[in-house]
């Protein structure tokens, strides 16, 4: 098991867009990924259980990942969250 704590850097947090990028880069890897936020925990192969988060620029978010390719898993989403999931906001 490997977990590791990001900081939601997206101005507008975890909307849809990021939301979606987290679950496809999630859906790549055969381990078991939650994520953690204020006393929730959900499943990051769900976009929409990812959502339910409401997660704010700032927001700690914990990634937890068991399996196979647990390392690689995680390090990938700890990546997405340093990228801002690719996505540049106004």
């Amino acid at each position: 098991m490997k977990t590791k704590i990001c900081t939601v850097l997206n101005p507008c947090g975890l909307h849809v867009r990021p939301s979606i990028a987290l679950c496809r880069e999630a859906m790549k890897y055969k381990s078991e990924i939650k994520l953690f936020h204020k006393g929730q925990e959900v499943n990051a192969k769900k976009s929409i259980k990812i959502l339910t988060l409401a997660a704010e620029k700032g927001d700690k978010i914990t990634i937890q990942s068991i399996g196979d390719d647990e390392e690689e898993a995680i390090n990938s989403l700890v990546t997405l969250f340093h990228n801002k999931f690719g996505i540049s906001e106004i």
